[in-house]
């Protein structure tokens, strides 16, 4: 059973694949309309928007930080109990180095935030990060090709 969304989809698969081309839509549209812009790189707040614009469409909790304890595997994400706390460290962290960037990056992944969406979103906030602070960005098409050749060895 799929996640409760707005477009009525119950079936996993279908709803992945709606939330894909939407989003990736939505992606585009934030850049061109220069949503970016005006929000403070590194900032929860900004995360929160980002995630919000890209799956408003799709889901009631776009833009809201998660009510439930998730895990992924055996790996548990930070507990609800404790994600309004570690989210305010996160928004502290310096981010002026690639090593400090990334190591913000790798706390945010740990405390994800959102129900749905956190990967696609923060990937975007990274490298608004990365753009802002150093003058950098991913090349998310090609860290995917390597990802793609490492799970073939």
């Amino acid at each position: 059973m799929a996640v409760e969304n707005k477009l009525g989809l119950t079936n996993n698969a279908e709803l992945a694949r709606e939330e894909e081309r939407i989003s990736k839509k939505k992606a585009i549209l934030l850049f061109e309309n220069g949503v970016l812009d005006s929000l403070p790189a590194g900032k929860f707040e900004t995360l929160k928007e980002i995630h919000k614009y890209l799956l408003d469409d799709i889901y009631e909790f776009a833009g809201k930080v998660r009510t439930v304890n998730m895990a992924k595997g055996n790996f548990r994400f930070a507990p609800v109990m404790y994600l309004e706390a570690a989210l305010r460290n996160i928004d502290d962290m310096p981010q002026s180095t690639f090593d400090e960037i990334i190591e913000k990056y790798v706390e945010m992944n740990i405390a994800h935030p959102f129900r749905e969406g956190n990967g696609r979103s923060s990937r975007i906030w990274l490298d608004d990060i990365l753009k802002t602070e150093i003058g950098k960005v991913v090349d998310w098409s090609a860290v995917r090709l390597r990802m793609l050749r490492l799970k073939c060895y």
